[in-house]
Protein backbone atom coordinates (compact mmCIF):
# COMPACT_ATOMS: atom_id res chain seq x y z
CA UNK A 1 0.00 0.00 0.00
CA UNK A 2 2.96 2.14 0.76
CA UNK A 3 4.54 1.97 -2.46
CA UNK A 4 1.57 2.79 -4.76
CA UNK A 5 1.54 6.36 -7.09
CA UNK A 6 -1.85 7.99 -5.91
CA UNK A 7 -3.40 11.61 -6.68
CA UNK A 8 -2.20 13.68 -4.46
CA UNK A 9 -4.86 15.29 -3.13
CA UNK A 10 -5.30 12.13 -0.93
CA UNK A 11 -1.47 11.47 0.81
CA UNK A 12 -3.18 13.64 3.99
CA UNK A 13 -2.93 10.67 6.10
CA UNK A 14 -3.96 7.07 5.83
CA UNK A 15 -8.17 7.64 6.49
CA UNK A 16 -7.89 9.72 2.90
CA UNK A 17 -5.42 6.87 1.20
CA UNK A 18 -8.36 4.76 1.84
CA UNK A 19 -10.75 6.53 1.22
CA UNK A 20 -9.10 7.22 -2.72
CA UNK A 21 -7.73 3.12 -2.73
CA UNK A 22 -11.62 2.04 -2.14
CA UNK A 23 -14.41 4.30 -2.82
CA UNK A 24 -13.55 7.60 -4.61
CA UNK A 25 -13.99 7.12 -8.60
CA UNK A 26 -15.49 3.48 -8.04
CA UNK A 27 -18.70 3.25 -9.99
CA UNK A 28 -21.69 3.17 -8.05
CA UNK A 29 -25.01 1.95 -9.01
CA UNK A 30 -26.93 1.41 -6.20
CA UNK A 31 -29.17 3.86 -5.17
CA UNK A 32 -28.89 3.56 -1.65
CA UNK A 33 -25.28 4.75 -1.89
CA UNK A 34 -26.35 7.30 -4.34
CA UNK A 35 -28.34 8.75 -1.94
CA UNK A 36 -25.55 8.51 0.76
CA UNK A 37 -23.17 10.28 -1.54
CA UNK A 38 -25.81 12.94 -2.17
CA UNK A 39 -26.25 13.62 0.86
CA UNK A 40 -22.64 14.24 2.10
CA UNK A 41 -21.80 16.28 -1.03
CA UNK A 42 -24.68 18.21 -0.07
CA UNK A 43 -23.53 18.99 3.01
CA UNK A 44 -19.68 19.19 1.76
CA UNK A 45 -21.06 22.45 -0.28
CA UNK A 46 -18.44 25.23 1.71
CA UNK A 47 -16.45 23.08 3.29
CA UNK A 48 -13.71 20.42 3.12
CA UNK A 49 -14.28 16.61 1.70
CA UNK A 50 -12.13 15.54 4.18
CA UNK A 51 -14.21 17.27 6.76
CA UNK A 52 -17.34 15.47 5.50
CA UNK A 53 -15.89 12.49 5.42
CA UNK A 54 -14.53 12.46 8.82
CA UNK A 55 -18.46 12.90 10.18
CA UNK A 56 -19.48 10.13 7.77
CA UNK A 57 -20.38 8.04 10.66
CA UNK A 58 -22.14 10.82 12.51
CA UNK A 59 -23.98 11.49 9.48
CA UNK A 60 -24.72 7.57 9.26
CA UNK A 61 -26.36 7.51 12.52
CA UNK A 62 -28.10 10.97 12.38
CA UNK A 63 -29.84 9.96 8.64
CA UNK A 64 -30.90 6.74 9.64
CA UNK A 65 -27.81 4.79 7.90
CA UNK A 66 -28.92 7.34 4.69
CA UNK A 67 -32.21 5.86 4.51
CA UNK A 68 -33.97 7.94 1.98
CA UNK A 69 -37.42 7.08 2.85
CA UNK A 70 -37.09 7.45 6.36
CA UNK A 71 -35.32 10.99 5.35
CA UNK A 72 -38.24 12.15 3.67
CA UNK A 73 -40.65 11.90 6.71
CA UNK A 74 -38.37 13.63 8.76
CA UNK A 75 -40.91 16.71 11.19
CA UNK A 76 -39.70 19.71 12.75
CA UNK A 77 -39.06 17.80 15.27
CA UNK A 78 -36.49 15.36 14.19
CA UNK A 79 -35.11 18.78 12.28
CA UNK A 80 -34.62 20.65 16.14
CA UNK A 81 -33.16 17.17 17.29
CA UNK A 82 -30.64 17.24 13.81
CA UNK A 83 -30.00 21.05 14.78
CA UNK A 84 -28.55 19.74 17.97
CA UNK A 85 -26.22 17.01 16.83
CA UNK A 86 -22.36 18.43 17.75
CA UNK A 87 -21.51 14.86 15.09
CA UNK A 88 -22.90 16.54 11.96
CA UNK A 89 -22.76 20.17 9.99
CA UNK A 90 -25.22 21.94 11.93
CA UNK A 91 -26.36 23.49 9.27
CA UNK A 92 -30.29 24.47 8.68
CA UNK A 93 -30.74 25.10 5.40
CA UNK A 94 -28.68 21.74 4.47
CA UNK A 95 -30.93 19.68 6.65
CA UNK A 96 -33.95 20.75 5.19
CA UNK A 97 -32.41 20.25 1.77
CA UNK A 98 -31.72 16.99 2.33
CA UNK A 99 -35.22 16.31 3.66
CA UNK A 100 -36.14 17.68 -0.02
CA UNK A 101 -33.82 15.93 -1.75
CA UNK A 102 -35.20 12.62 -0.41
CA UNK A 103 -38.58 13.21 -1.48
CA UNK A 104 -36.74 14.47 -5.26
CA UNK A 105 -34.80 11.23 -5.12
CA UNK A 106 -38.06 9.44 -4.52
CA UNK A 107 -39.85 11.17 -7.37
CA UNK A 108 -37.12 10.24 -9.79
CA UNK A 109 -36.80 6.48 -8.78
CA UNK A 110 -40.73 7.00 -9.64
CA UNK A 111 -39.95 8.46 -12.98
CA UNK A 112 -37.12 6.55 -14.05
CA UNK A 113 -36.89 3.35 -12.01
CA UNK A 114 -34.16 4.19 -10.15
CA UNK A 115 -32.31 7.05 -9.40
CA UNK A 116 -29.28 5.09 -11.09
CA UNK A 117 -31.03 4.96 -14.30
CA UNK A 118 -31.47 8.56 -14.45
CA UNK A 119 -28.02 10.13 -13.44
CA UNK A 120 -26.09 7.44 -15.24
CA UNK A 121 -27.98 8.24 -17.95
CA UNK A 122 -26.37 11.12 -18.39
CA UNK A 123 -23.05 9.18 -19.28
CA UNK A 124 -24.98 6.77 -21.28
CA UNK A 125 -24.64 4.34 -18.35
CA UNK A 126 -20.33 4.13 -17.82
CA UNK A 127 -17.85 6.25 -16.71
CA UNK A 128 -16.34 9.32 -18.41
CA UNK A 129 -12.37 8.45 -18.63
CA UNK A 130 -10.97 11.84 -18.58
CA UNK A 131 -7.18 11.34 -18.63
CA UNK A 132 -5.78 14.07 -16.30
CA UNK A 133 -1.94 14.39 -16.20
CA UNK A 134 -2.15 15.86 -12.96
CA UNK A 135 -4.42 18.12 -10.30
CA UNK A 136 -4.76 21.19 -11.98
CA UNK A 137 -6.06 19.46 -15.42
CA UNK A 138 -8.85 18.82 -13.39
CA UNK A 139 -11.73 21.22 -13.49
CA UNK A 140 -14.30 21.92 -10.59
CA UNK A 141 -17.19 21.69 -12.88
CA UNK A 142 -17.91 21.02 -16.29
CA UNK A 143 -20.53 21.52 -19.13
CA UNK A 144 -22.13 18.23 -18.26
CA UNK A 145 -22.08 18.78 -14.26
CA UNK A 146 -23.95 22.19 -15.48
CA UNK A 147 -26.59 20.46 -16.97
CA UNK A 148 -27.02 17.80 -14.76
CA UNK A 149 -27.17 20.96 -11.77
CA UNK A 150 -29.92 22.40 -13.81
CA UNK A 151 -32.27 19.13 -14.24
CA UNK A 152 -31.99 18.42 -10.55
CA UNK A 153 -32.80 21.71 -9.53
CA UNK A 154 -35.84 21.67 -12.22
CA UNK A 155 -36.89 18.12 -10.00
CA UNK A 156 -36.77 19.68 -6.92
CA UNK A 157 -32.85 19.33 -5.08
CA UNK A 158 -31.34 21.69 -3.22
CA UNK A 159 -27.73 22.38 -2.48
CA UNK A 160 -27.03 20.53 -6.01
CA UNK A 161 -25.09 23.70 -7.61
CA UNK A 162 -22.28 22.52 -10.27
CA UNK A 163 -19.78 22.25 -8.16
CA UNK A 164 -21.44 19.50 -6.12
CA UNK A 165 -23.00 17.56 -8.77
CA UNK A 166 -19.26 17.59 -10.46
CA UNK A 167 -17.84 16.36 -6.92
CA UNK A 168 -20.62 14.06 -6.82
CA UNK A 169 -19.68 12.29 -10.77
CA UNK A 170 -16.05 12.07 -9.07
CA UNK A 171 -16.99 9.89 -6.34
CA UNK A 172 -19.44 7.89 -7.45
CA UNK A 173 -17.33 7.24 -10.44
CA UNK A 174 -19.50 8.75 -13.03
CA UNK A 175 -15.97 10.31 -14.29
CA UNK A 176 -12.95 8.40 -13.68
CA UNK A 177 -10.66 11.70 -13.11
CA UNK A 178 -7.60 9.66 -11.48
CA UNK A 179 -4.60 11.34 -12.57
CA UNK A 180 -2.02 9.90 -15.13
CA UNK A 181 0.48 7.73 -12.86
CA UNK A 182 -2.21 7.11 -9.72
CA UNK A 183 -2.15 3.53 -9.66
CA UNK A 184 -6.03 3.30 -9.94
CA UNK A 185 -5.99 4.68 -13.07
CA UNK A 186 -4.37 1.76 -14.35
CA UNK A 187 -7.99 -0.32 -12.95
Amino acid sequence: MENKIRCAWCEKDDFYRDYHDNEWGNPVYDDDKLFEFLVLETFQAGLSWYTILKKRENFRKAFDHFDYKKVAQYNEDKIQELLQNEGIIRNQLKIRGTIANAVAFMKVQQEFGSFSKYIWGFVDGKPIDNKHRDLISIQATTPLSDTISKDLKKRGFKFVGSTVVYAHMQATGMVNDHVADCWKRAK
